[in-house]
């Protein structure tokens, strides 16, 4: 979504200003897009526009990109279904505090469960 500040004038717009086109995903329809960033420079005002045209895919999807897609929503399910889980919760938030200020540690409890629910599938899918 954009965001716009207003002043006497524009001050900046930042943002995804039209999606165009409904159909498919979007990073492949049409966009129109504006950034703005505040940065340390001769000009601290950086401020551009994208326009992007629809894309179509050159390539077939290939069987990696399948089983690699199918991972994603597995892992993404359980993540969901785990979070919810009232079995599981309070042992969850106990080991994620446990771990989360160590060296490598999962800083969010979303990021900790997908690693978690991540290596639970590749041992129950060790061709993918």
């Amino acid at each position: 979504m954009a965001h716009v500040v207003w002043t006497a004038g524009i001050e900046y717009v930042s943002g995804a200003l039209c999606k165009c086109g409904k159909k498919g995903s979007h990073t492949h329809s049409k966009m129109l897009l504006a950034t703005h960033r505040v940065a340390a420079t001769t000009n601290p005002n950086c401020n551009r526009i994208y326009v992007r045209d629809e894309v179509e895919r050159s390539t077939p999807v290939t069987s990696k990109e399948l089983r690699k897609r199918i991972r994603f929503a597995a892992v993404a399910q359980a993540v969901t279904s785990r979070s919810k889980d009232l079995s599981k919760i309070s042992q969850d938030q106990i080991n994620f505090l446990a771990q989360r200020d160590a060296v490598g540690g999962k800083k969010t409890m979303r990021s900790y469960l997908w690693s978690l629910e991540l290596a639970s599938y590749d041992a129950e899918h060790p061709e993918s």
